[in-house]
């Protein structure tokens, strides 16, 4: 077991460098599998969730090689079942990505249901329903989705929802049907328009991702490519949070400013000073924070993924601030955490009311999902005292060295090994 225990009160100075998109990382190792030749990846987040990923198809026949920390390399020739057990799949719910490619590239695919985040119903119904148009069927038996089709012919899908992962598995599963296939209402975020990209250096034809119709011409093959993933929006958001909550003056290098509009427009709201560059922002926060209300959206709206952290600046900033999650059930599961730590919170179904206090005071807290993990961190930065965030698995799927990165720009903070009653640090 370990544990982060933050000393917080330290204000931030410095930079920090935004590793590659960990939710564009999880749908572009997946697509590798429709390749016939390798795929090297570049700006890789060395995280969690892309080791598991990449774990996912080794185990499956891939070869993988390890280039460095951020690169990776991957043969998809050797895998010949296309069959993903429950063993493989349980810890991360991009694992369902597994189900297009598998199915774009051998007609059938078994995906044991995924796990990840526990935050409400994650229904595949619009993924399947994509499937379905394309001339696949499919069933579910003992936990895995069973999909399969003797040909795969381009259609018309709409979507019921805005939904990423069926916007990213009807992709997957297209790009080698015949004909051409229309997905209607789908998904606009940046990781979406970055697989197109990766699929497009493939040999694929993918047109209009980044708005609500993608069009897909199918091919017979696709290739080997190099590809270099776009930065992180949720890592560089989290990173503004903290600044905020903290105080301080810091440059997020590697970053797309454009991605992060929406969150930058609502911590402008609040007080904090945000300049804009061609590849890096600067975030300052000298002054209390402000209120403001937030409601989370499909992108271009504010992202269900930066909720909670937001929420954790909002519990210090002056007046009453209201957080509605158009998104995802159940996501203020983290809220109890904040309570401990002095936060004001009360929660009605998807609405959250925050009464800013003067501080947070540091608590033994624990990480409810990924996000909820950086929530904690984000708030004990900016706490009076220490705070103990356990359960930092979570945290690790999603953030690289966040140790590291936060001790460089001045942050209190390190990883602790708890055992037999015992805590013995480790290195950050």
């Amino acid at each position: 077991m370990e544990k982060l225990v933050i000393n917080g009160g330290n204000r931030l100075h410095g930079e920090v460098k935004i590793s590659g998109a960990k939710n564009a990382a999880v749908a572009i190792i997946p697509a590798v599998i429709l390749s016939d030749g390798v795929c090297r990846i570049e700006n890789i987040p060395n995280i969690m969730d892309v080791i598991l990923m990449a774990k996912i198809l080794q185990e499956m026949g891939a070869s993988v090689k390890v280039v460095d920390k951020s690169v990776i390399e991957i043969d998809p020739r050797g895998i010949r079942i296309p069959v993903a057990t429950y063993e493989l799949v349980r810890h991360m719910r991009a694992s369902s990505y597994l189900m297009g490619a598998l199915l774009g590239n051998f007609l059938r695919a078994e995906v044991a249901l995924p796990g990840g985040c526990d935050f409400g119903v994650r229904p595949v119904d619009q993924h399947l329903k994509g499937f379905g148009i394309l001339g696949a069927k499919h069933s579910v038996e003992g936990g895995m989705i069973k999909i399969k089709a003797d040909k795969l012919v381009g259609g018309h899908i709409y979507l019921d929802v805005v939904s990423v992962g069926a916007t990213v598995n009807i992709m997957l599963a297209a790009v080698k049907a015949e004909g051409r296939t229309t997905i209607e209402n789908a998904a606009k975020e940046p990781h979406i328009v970055d697989l197109a990209n990766f699929l497009n250096s493939m040999g694929a034809d993918v047109r209009g991702a980044g708005t609500d119709v993608i069009k897909i011409n199918g091919v017979k093959s696709l290739r080997g490519t190099t590809y270099s993933i776009i930065p992180d929006q949720i890592e560089a958001g989290t990173y503004m949070t903290a600044v905020a909550s903290a105080g301080g003056d810091v440059t997020l290098k590697n970053v797309i400013p454009k991605h992060l509009e929406s969150i930058t427009a609502k911590l402008r709201e609040m007080g904090v000073v945000i300049e804009e560059y061609d590849d890096s922002i600067r975030v300052v926060r000298e002054d209390r924070l402000k209120r403001c209300n937030v409601k989370t959206m499909p992108h271009p709206g504010f992202p269900t993924d930066m909720q909670p952290q937001i929420a954790a600046i909002l519990t210090i900033a002056d007046g009453t601030s209201i957080v509605n999650e158009a998104v995802w059930d159940n996501r203020f599961r983290y809220v109890e955490e904040l309570r401990r730590m002095g936060a004001a919170i009360s929660v009605d179904g998807k609405l959250a009311v925050i009464e800013g206090v003067d501080q947070l005071e540091g608590a033994p807290v624990k990480a409810t999902d990924l996000r909820a993990g950086a929530a904690m961190v984000v708030a004990a930065l900016g706490a009076k005292g220490t705070t103990e965030i356990e359960d930092i698995q979570h945290i690790e799927r999603g953030y690289e060295d966040v140790v590291g990165k936060l001790t460089a720009i001045g942050a209190d903070i390190k990883k602790i090994e708890t055992a037999n009653d015992q805590t013995v640090q480790t290195a950050g």
